[in-house]
Order: structure tokens, then C-alpha cells, then sequence
């Protein structure tokens, strides 16, 4: 209810004139997202394996889909490190996503949110605020995390879990970068952590990312749409 208040109130201010809106709902035909800066889209993936996996726009929607080929797999995508949203100017990060196929798998590991430039391995990302799940803590189970170069809040359960079904998941700066809440479906989680993110001062931008050891996991994962909200300067 915290959460509806919250939102309900910056919709109904002054939209663009006092802030610049992102989102991206992934409409239109199935195409594969670059690996490239391309001025079709603001995404770009880094792919890692050569079966290969595959990062596409599909059925409006942004499908990640890793093959049972047994190697590392990796697809990383971001803005092309393009830090456009300043963290001291973000309300909040939106996204709505479900797991694509029946199970997530051990050996896997799936992060979104916001974070600084990009990398591999996700907890080297310097800055970040996203939603992850890793095979090898559970396969159903959210967790959430911040990293503000000082402070680290890794694998803080939600106690909530993700399937087939989609689920809305926000990451909410309202309050101030030290004190970032999360909220699933309306709900706050992971309330008795407190997420401080006050020691970065620099721009962020949107993180997908999923990836797999040399295993044979075919695991698949949906965004239906992405929305992030920043003051305008």
C-alpha cells in the first residue's frame, strides 16, 4: 500500500516537465538485440559461448534463453555502459518478469536492476541495486543486493520466489540512495536490511544478466517491461 501511495503521487505531478521517464516494453517483431551500439536500440549484450545463447525481443517481450550446450554462458545486457541515469536523481527502477522455463537450475545466476559499467561477473559490477537469483543458494528464492563500492549487501533473501508467472519487481529510491527499498508485487521485502548507497555519486544504468558454468542448464528468463523514473535536471 506504501508502495501504490508512493507511486500513485509522482504520476499524478508534473510528468515530463519534472522528470524524464525511461521504459522500454519490447513491442515489435522478434529481432535479436544487438552486441553493438546501435541506434535502433539502447541495449547492447555481451554473449559468451558458442552454441550460442541468445538475448531477443519476442512476442514484446525481452527473452534471455541459455542453451544445454555444457560451456560457460553468458548474456550481459546493459545501456552499453552508458550511465545515463544519475543515482542522486532516480525515484524508481520498474520491472515486471517471470522465469521462462519450468525451473531456474543450480549453476546458474540471473541478475536485473540498475548498476555501473557492466561486468562478467556480476558482483564485480562497482555499484548496483537489482534483484538475483542463484542456483546454487536456491532455485526459487529472490534475493536482492546493493554495492556501493563501500558498503556490500550481497544475497539478501525476499523469502518470496519466482516462476512461470509474472511479478512486478521495483527498486525504490524515493526515500534517498541511503536507505533503497525493494518491493515485489506491491510488497515490501527485505525490510529489516537497510540498503545504503550513499557513498556513490555517479550515473547508472539498466542491468540484465544471465549466465551459467560449464553445465548443461537451459535456463530462460522473461521481461515484460522495463520503466526507470529520474528527476529532470
Amino acid at each position: 500500500m506504501e508502495l501504490n501511495k508512493q507511486t500513485k503521487g509522482i504520476n499524478e505531478m508534473a510528468g515530463l516537465r519534472d522528470f524524464r521517464n525511461y521504459s522500454d516494453d519490447f513491442i515489435g517483431p522478434a529481432v535479436s538485440f544487438p552486441t553493438s551500439a546501435n541506434i535502433a536500440s539502447p541495449w547492447v549484450y555481451a554473449v559468451t559461448g558458442a552454441a550460442p545463447p541468445t538475448a531477443q525481443r519476442n512476442n514484446d517481450r525481452k527473452v534471455l534463453t541459455l542453451t544445454s550446450a555444457s560451456q560457460i554462458q553468458i548474456l550481459g545486457g546493459s545501456h552499453g555502459d552508458a550511465l545515463a541515469f544519475d543515482i542522486d536523481d532516480i525515484q524508481r527502477v520498474v520491472m515486471r518478469a517471470k522465469n521462462g522455463a519450468s525451473t531456474f537450475t543450480s549453476g546458474s545466476i540471473l541478475v536485473f536492476g540498475v548498476g555501473s559499467a557492466r561486468n562478467d561477473t556480476a558482483d564485480s559490477v562497482t555499484a548496483h541495486a537489482w534483484f538475483r537469483m542463484e542456483g546454487a543458494n536456491s532455485t526459487t528464492v529472490v534475493y536482492v543486493e546493493t554495492d556501493d563500492d563501500v558498503r556490500d549487501n550481497n544475497d539478501v533473501s525476499t523469502g518470496v520466489t519466482l516462476g512461470t508467472t509474472y511479478k512486478e519487481f521495483v527498486i525504490d529510491f524515493t526515500g534517498g540512495k541511503q536507505d533503497v527499498k525493494f518491493y515485489i508485487d506491491g510488497q515490501r521485502v527485505a525490510a529489516s536490511t537497510t540498503f545504503d548507497m550513499s557513498s556513490y555519486s555517479a550515473g547508472l544504468q539498466p542491468i540484465v544478466q544471465l549466465q551459467k558454468a560449464a553445465n548443461t542448464n537451459a535456463d530462460v528468463f522473461e521481461m515484460d517491461y522495463i520503466e526507470i523514473v529520474p528527476k529532470r535536471a
